[in-house]
């Protein structure tokens, strides 16, 4: 049972027992000082938990960054899969090892956004994660690592201003590559907010085509006009980038396609889990100060009837 009062009960008392004295200074009335003391108890909002409710949380704040440039629709991963389809299946994994980890994510293509708050509630994470897509082919100005930095910093800056004992984990998922000219700036001054994670890439060394849909809604690979007889345009992963982002943030460098070092960090990350009962949401309480309603509307009928005769 949990009390979240409406009116603090210190106050709420003052007032009570200045009601039963004014209704004692004007003769005892038993049904007034028992609607004052309904009234009491309907102020208290007494809850109970809701029937086969347990609920936890942890201390982990997980932040997912999630490369969605065009290459990261590349068919190089295993049977040709995209490789933002494999990101997809990892985040997802990590998520059921997790299940009351705080969760947020962040795409980045052309521009960096947080597409959802930390929140404990995983089928909004995983709705969000399925409808991730690489920004479209008519919109790419190119890749660069460089867009999310300042976001990034942002979200765990913000994480640990609200809850600075919590553990800030970041996997960064991305293939690594550049295609804007753009030089790689350090990830060096968000590492103060990040306690564990990794870098993850994804791709191959002999890379992959990237299809993509047309107005007309035709699949079509996308073209390398820079060579003379316009061939179709291979996308690689760039590890050398990834890694040095893992070296900035101080967490480590794994490709994709290594599941057991993937699994070797979820082990790592959950000897650093604290779980703890979340025992002040509202949501997982019922209200019950309808029980105490009704006797004090029968009271005030009865009362009513009463004066009116």
């Amino acid at each position: 049972m949990k009390l979240f009062p409406i009116i603090p009960i210190p106050i709420i008392l003052i007032i009570s027992i200045a009601l039963i004295l004014l209704i004692l200074s004007n003769g005892k009335n038993i049904l007034q000082i028992i609607m004052v003391f309904l009234l009491f108890i309907i102020n208290l909002r007494i809850m109970i938990p809701k029937d086969n409710i347990e609920t936890q949380n942890t201390n982990l704040d997980i932040l997912f960054v999630i490369d969605n440039t065009i290459s990261m629709n590349a068919e190089d991963g295993k049977g040709n899969k995209k490789r933002l389809d494999e990101v997809k299946t990892n985040c997802k994994k990590i998520i059921e090892e997790f299940p009351s980890a705080r969760i947020s994510i962040i795409t980045f293509n052309n521009k960096a956004k947080q597409l959802i708050p930390y929140t404990i509630d995983t089928d909004i994470v995983e709705d969000v994660i399925d409808i991730i897509e690489p920004i479209s082919e008519s919109y790419a100005k190119g890749s660069s690592l460089n867009t999310p930095i300042t976001t990034i910093y942002e979200v765990l800056e913000n994480s640990y201003n609200k809850r600075p004992d919590n553990k800030r984990i970041i996997f960064f998922l991305s293939d690594g590559e550049i295609t804007d000219n753009s030089t790689l700036n350090s990830y060096e001054n968000i590492k103060e907010y990040v306690d564990n994670g990794a870098v993850i890439g994804y791709g191959t060394e002999k890379g992959g085509k990237m299809r993509y849909a047309d107005s007309d809604g035709n699949l079509r690979y996308i073209m390398d006009y820079s060579t003379h007889n316009y061939q179709e345009a291979i996308s690689k992963i760039d590890e050398k980038n990834l890694k040095q982002i893992a070296k900035d943030l101080e967490i480590n460098y794994i490709h994709q396609t290594d599941t057991s070092l993937i699994n070797k960090k979820i082990k790592e990350i959950k000897k650093i889990t604290k779980t703890k009962n979340n025992s002040n949401d509202k949501s997982d309480y019922d209200d019950i100060y309808y029980l105490f309603v009704i006797p004090l509307l029968c009271i005030l009928v009865y009362d009513f009837r009463k004066r009116w005769r």
